[in-house]
């Protein structure tokens, strides 16, 4: 079978429907999926292995949170109510039908806003093996629209305290969720805050010059980190910088805009303070100054759920245009190939 049609950087905006503005909203809140499946098919072992495949902890988190709410329903309950769900999966097996595992999606069906990727196979063995080797990028499908639809939001509904400083800073356009309003500016960086002492969530902005390629290594990426955080975030006592929890922190390479850039994903924390929480970066290089732009996010939410505010900070990430790119928003968007 060949590769499926989810990648999680491509560039590709999404149709839509003609009629999308007769169609009720999509219901249900962010990062919630319904899979519409035979009941008894959901508890035998191809059921089982598509549960497995959704049902996974969000990575980078201080404690285990899923990247979904995940029900199903048997498709004789699937009605007008059910009909209008947000994101749904619906699995197909029949092999009088079917004669090779495929995928299709379609976007505002029965809803705006809503997507629904349909699963055809014939046998419950081959739809297994299926899971086993793409199960992670049909979670990541559903991540990205949900990314997609916050970096939408931020389009018309977004902090133009953070806009203003990104370009009279840096020269680049940035566009974050509206209630962060509080800033602090330093050399080459600046700290925006919402500033809630309950579910604080915070994007920082700064530069450093670009040396090559081991610029882009993770020792190099989260010592530059703990520099600049450490001089720009004290604690409350002069002995506490924020740092990172290196051994909790992982990175990756990413496409954004068509250009490279590095994802840094994992927990910081306060030197000789018991605060800390997520954080999500991206390290991308400006080559119109030879410098290393990086845009994060992080979370300090104690005793909180913390999934929906790192993922809607890190939707803002992908808002960033370099200098060069200044051109509009974008979508992640999903990117379809042969089945």
């Amino acid at each position: 079978m060949r590769s499926l049609f989810f990648f999680f950087s491509a560039l590709v905006l999404l149709a839509s429907c003609s009629d999308e503005m007769t169609m009720p909203a999509a219901s249900g809140r962010p990062y919630e999926l319904l899979v519409v499946v035979d009941d008894s098919l959901w508890q035998r072992p191809a059921g089982r292995a598509l549960f497995d495949a959704l049902d996974k902890d969000m990575e980078g988190l201080p404690q285990p949170e899923r990247n979904f709410r995940l029900s199903q329903t048997a498709p004789e309950r699937f009605n007008q109510i059910l009909n209008i769900f947000r994101n749904i999966i619906v699995v197909k097996i029949d092999h009088r039908q079917f004669t090779k595992t495929s995928f299709k999606y379609a976007r505002d069906r029965h809803a705006r806003g809503q997507y629904i990727l349909t699963i055809q196979s014939p046998t419950e063995a081959e739809f297994e093996e299926m899971l086993s080797n793409h199960g992670q990028q049909i979670l990541d499908f559903f991540i990205t629209v949900e990314l997609n639809r916050t970096i939408r939001e931020l389009r018309d509904k977004h902090s133009a305290l953070v806009a203003a400083m990104a370009d009279s800073m840096f020269g680049c356009q940035l566009r974050v969720p509206k209630e962060i309003q509080h800033y602090k500016r330093g050399r080459n960086f600046f700290w925006s805050s919402s500033n809630s002492p309950t579910a604080m969530v915070n994007v920082c902005m700064y530069t450093y010059p670009y040396e090559g390629p081991h610029t882009f290594t993770k020792e190099y990426v989260l010592f530059k980190r703990d520099s600049v955080m450490g001089a720009n975030i004290p604690g409350s006592q002069p002995h506490m910088r924020m740092a990172t929890d290196t051994l909790c922190t992982a990175v990756r390479p990413l496409t954004v805009r068509k250009g490279y850039a590095m994802e840094a994903r994992g927990l910081w924390f306060m030197r000789h303070d018991g605060m800390g929480g997520p954080f999500v970066s991206h390290s991308r290089v400006d080559t119109t100054q030879n410098r290393v732009v990086v845009v994060e996010g992080f979370v300090f939410a104690p005793e909180k759920m913390k999934r929906g505010l790192l993922r809607r900070v890190e939707a803002a990430l992908y808002t960033l245009a370099l200098p060069a790119e200044k051109s509009g928003m974008i979508d992640l968007g999903v990117e379809k190939e042969e089945e």
